[in-house]
């Protein structure tokens, strides 16, 4: 058991932590095992958040979650699965995308200020 003030105090903090790690753990494994047994976007989009949670979190390096996210779409592709809709929708054909896509606007280049010009040093 710590005698120091600040030791003590990290003995509470660090079992908070590790109570809480083991939820996002938890959370974060059972959104992979409800993915995998049906894949759908509903369970694709949670799996993805709790892993940004834990990517937030410390508990996973963000190379890592990019990558699993990757495996995670292409699993629901493999499937059928349209990972980008929240709906659960089937993959849409080729066609209806085009005809849905959003037409972009060009901006107006806005006009720049002049830098401000600094003050004359003052003499002595």
């Amino acid at each position: 058991m710590p005698i120091i003030k600040s030791a003590k105090k990290r003995v509470k903090v660090t079992k908070k932590a590790t109570i809480r790690n083991s939820k996002t753990k938890r959370s974060l494994r059972e959104a992979f095992k409800a993915f995998g047994k049906k894949t759908d976007a509903k369970n694709h989009s949670a799996a993805q958040s709790n892993l940004d949670k834990a990517v937030k979190k410390g508990l996973v390096h963000k190379n890592k979650a990019a990558r699993i996210k990757k495996q995670l779409s292409a699993k629901a592709k493999a499937a059928g699965v349209n990972p980008a809709s929240g709906s659960g929708s089937r993959v849409k054909s080729v066609a209806t995308k085009k005809a849905t896509a959003k037409k972009t606007v060009a901006k107006k280049p806005t006009a720049k200020k002049a830098p401000a010009k600094k003050p004359a040093a003052k003499k002595k």
